[in-house]
């Protein structure tokens, strides 16, 4: 599956056009709520909805707020200088530099920044399904790679709050089923029979002189 969650603005449409099967944002928010560029605008949003991909919904704070992310950003220099410091320490006292250390220490400072509601995570994939549509948003979470989330979203033990609160807004169990999983397992399929079908081609093998230049 090709995903396009870290990409450019320019390599994300590129993608959209050559790629004949749908394509994912595997852990990306609505940047008109938050004005991060790891999120997608509308019209990327349009566009994925368009070409029948699916964006998937992160949970890390400064995906989702933009005070909090604007409060992060601020305490940057102050954990490279942390960090710098600690390591440091470490060499001098001949010991191994672990390599979750950076991540430990963000979290001593993302912890001083108070957590963005549990509501701005829903609002994300209210937006998502009402730009891309419903058939087109989904679940990206991120958990194994952030250091916050919203209040009340600390584990996937906490995902039937989202159902609770989506289905409170007047979601359906149907949009839901799309929500949770479906949207992604309709692009999963699709992915395989485009798989196939490219596979079955005469396509020469990748190690070999295309049959085309390369712009």
């Amino acid at each position: 599956m090709v995903d396009v969650s870290h990409v450019s603005g320019k390599t994300f449409y590129r993608t959209l056009i050559i790629s004949r099967a749908p394509v994912i944002a595997s852990h990306s928010s609505a940047r008109a709520l938050c004005n991060s560029p790891r999120n997608m605008d509308d019209n990327m949003l349009r566009a994925i909805g368009q070409y029948g991909g699916v964006v998937m919904v992160n949970f890390y704070s400064s995906f989702l707020s933009d005070e909090y992310r604007l409060a992060s950003k601020a305490q940057e220099p102050a954990v490279r200088q942390a960090v710098a410091e600690a390591k440091a320490k470490l060499k001098e006292e001949g010991q191994p530099i672990p390599n979750e250390l950076e991540e430990q220490i963000q979290k001593t400072y993302t912890a001083k920044i108070p957590r963005p509601p549990f509501s701005v995570l829903i609002d994300h994939i209210g937006h998502i399904a009402k730009i891309a549509g419903i058939g087109h948003v989904g679940i990206g979470s991120d958990f194994d790679g952030i250091p916050s989330s919203p209040e009340g979203m600390d584990s996937a033990a906490d995902l039937p709050k989202i159902t609770e609160a989506l289905m409170a807004r007047g979601y359906s169990a149907e949009d839901m089923h799309k929500i949770l999983g479906g949207n992604f397992l309709r692009v999963f399929a699709k992915v395989q029979e485009i798989s196939k079908q490219l596979q079955s081609e005469n396509r020469p093998p990748i190690v070999e002189k295309q049959p085309f230049d390369k712009n």
